[in-house]
């Protein structure tokens, strides 16, 4: 036995028109349909999901100031420029890698770390 592929990674948010205008506006994500009832919105980037689950609390405790040293989700992107300047139009949290590579870490409304790499 052995796991054969990567489906979906399943993140809580509180408002999820607030997460939606992050993951589907700011971030450019195809939101794709789901068979379930409970509030959510799911998203396909390449051959995986992201999954938005909403919940009463799903506030987040940083364990470290450097973003990329806590739980978060890594998306590969072809323009990192480009996506700076979108997210510093969005108002959104901006911290750059501290390894000094290509990338770049944000936070979505509920405080979810999104790091987007161009390596």
């Amino acid at each position: 036995m052995s796991i054969t592929d990567y489906r979906h990674t399943a993140i809580l948010v509180s408002d999820l028109d607030r997460a939606e205008w992050f993951y589907g506006e700011v971030l450019g994500l195809t939101q794709v349909e789901r068979p379930f009832r409970f509030p959510g919105t799911w998203y396909q980037v390449g051959a995986m999901q992201l999954h938005l689950i909403v919940s009463e609390s799903p506030s987040r405790e940083l364990a470290s100031e450097k973003w990329g040293r806590n739980p978060h989700v890594a998306f590969g992107i072809d323009d990192l420029d480009g996506m700076l300047n979108r997210l510093e139009a969005a108002g959104c949290p901006i911290q750059r890698s501290a390894s000094g590579r290509p990338a770049l870490f944000t936070q979505d409304p509920d405080g979810n770390i999104v790091e987007l790499s161009a390596e």
